[in-house]
């Protein structure tokens, strides 16, 4: 197999991405989104809200990462973060680790190794670039759901203090200005 044919097999199994539905809604709320919908509009959220990162975050990197963040729901399937439990989330944070070194195992070695550790950064958030990326990965949900009248957090029975908790923390770490901005619209919603 020559580099360019392995690429090429990263590339054919990136498109299942497609496939994954997501418990989150399009804004207009006709359908559910995909997994590659989502990584695709989280790219352009970093973007247009690069301004709102910390001092010295490099947003290409955080682009990238936010490409790549989902590729594992290929074989590991979308969690919902409202329907998630301990277990469950342990569980997935495995399925994830396979998922991850099958699907990146597909490239040339040293892609192999670039791109898992980006998505390895992201999944560990812990560096300035990582940590605004899961904020802007929390942070796009919300917006969808009000945009919707209420998309998930209706399904899932969301109130503000779960929401609060399974999202409002990454959001503030990462991006204080935009939980400040979206609270009160929430707020409004939810009552």
């Amino acid at each position: 197999m020559t580099r360019l044919d392995a690429q090429m097999a990263f590339l054919t199994e990136s498109d299942r991405l497609k496939s994954i539905t997501r418990a989150t809604t399009l804004c207009d709320a006709s359908r559910h989104e995909n997994s590659a919908e989502h990584s695709w509009h989280l790219a352009l959220y970093a973007l247009t809200l690069s301004e709102y990162a910390p001092q010295g975050v490099s947003i290409d990197r955080v682009i990238r990462m936010l490409l790549l963040h989902d590729l594992v729901e290929i074989d590991a399937g979308d969690a919902p973060i409202y329907a998630q439990t301990e277990e469950s989330k342990a569980d997935m944070e495995r399925a994830e680790q396979a998922a991850a070194d099958r699907i990146f195992g597909l490239l040339p070695d040293d892609q192999m190794a670039a791109l898992r550790d980006l998505w390895q950064e992201f999944e560990a958030a812990e560096t300035p670039d990582a940590i605004f990326a899961k904020s802007l990965d929390r942070f796009q949900p919300p917006n969808q759901n009000l945009a919707a009248g209420g998309g998930s957090w209706t399904d899932y029975n969301v109130t503000f203090d779960k929401l609060d908790a399974r999202v409002g923390q990454p959001i503030r770490r990462g991006a204080p200005a935009l939980w400040s901005w979206i609270v009160p619209k929430i707020r409004a919603v939810m009552g």
